[in-house]
C-alpha cells in the first residue's frame, strides 16, 4: 500500500507577476512625483528593488512603461439608470473621488500636459471610456464624441487648477461647492440640445 501524497500547496504568483507589481507600482508613483520627463528606467527599477534590465523585459521603454502603469478603469456609473437632472452631478462626484482616491490620475494629468505621449494616453483613457457614457445620455449619439470632449474639458480644468496648479481659491472650495458650480455645465454638454 502506498502512502498517502503529501499535500501540495497551492500555486501562489508566479514571481514575474509579482516583478511587474513591482515595477508598476514604483512607476505609478515615480511618475506622479517627477512627472514623465524626469522619471527614469533606472529610479524606477531602484525604487523597484530590480535591475533596470526587467523594466526594459517587461515592458520594452518608458512610453510602454508609461502605457501600462497608466492603465486604468475610470469605472463610471451606470448614469443611465438617472434622471437627467443629475448626471451632471453624478459624474463630477465619481471624477471627484477618483482623483482624490488615485494618483495615478494626477499623475496622468501631469504627464498629458508636458508630453505628447501622456496627451494621447489620457485622450485614449477619456475618450474611449467617457465617449460610450455619452453616447448613451445624449440626444443625438452622433454627437457624443463632441459631447464627451466638452465634458473632459470642464472636468480635467477642474483636476488641473485643484490638483496639480492647486490654485487657491480651487483648493478651498468644498467638494459640495465644487460639484454645484460643475454639474450643470457637464449636464448641460452631455444632455442638452445642441445649439
Amino acid at each position: 500500500m502506498k502512502p498517502d501524497a503529501p499535500d501540495v500547496p497551492a500555486a501562489g504568483p508566479r514571481r514575474s507577476d509579482a516583478t511587474k507589481a513591482a515595477i508598476l507600482e514604483a512607476a505609478r508613483e515615480r511618475f506622479a512625483a517627477d512627472g514623465y520627463e524626469r522619471a527614469t528606467i533606472r529610479a524606477i527599477a531602484r525604487d523597484a528593488g530590480i535591475d533596470p534590465s526587467m523594466v526594459m523585459r517587461y515592458y520594452g521603454n518608458k512610453e510602454g512603461l508609461f502605457a501600462a502603469a497608466s492603465e486604468l478603469d475610470l469605472r463610471f456609473p451606470d448614469v443611465g439608470a438617472l434622471p437627467d437632472k443629475h448626471i451632471g452631478a453624478a459624474l463630477v462626484t465619481h471624477f471627484l473621488d477618483r482623483w482624490e482616491g488615485d494618483d495615478v490620475l494626477t499623475a496622468m494629468l501631469r504627464v498629458g500636459v508636458t508630453n505628447a505621449a501622456g496627451a494621447e494616453r489620457m485622450r485614449a483613457v477619456l475618450g474611449g471610456q467617457l465617449g460610450p457614457v455619452a453616447a448613451g445620455v445624449c440626444p443625438d449619439p452622433a454627437d457624443a464624441p463632441r459631447r464627451a470632449a466638452l465634458a473632459a474639458s470642464q472636468i480635467l480644468g477642474m483636476a488641473l487648477a485643484r490638483y496639480v496648479l492647486k490654485f487657491p481659491p480651487v483648493v478651498e472650495m468644498t467638494r459640495e461647492e465644487v460639484i454645484a458650480w460643475l454639474a450643470p455645465t457637464v449636464q448641460r454638454y452631455l444632455t442638452a440640445e445642441a445649439p
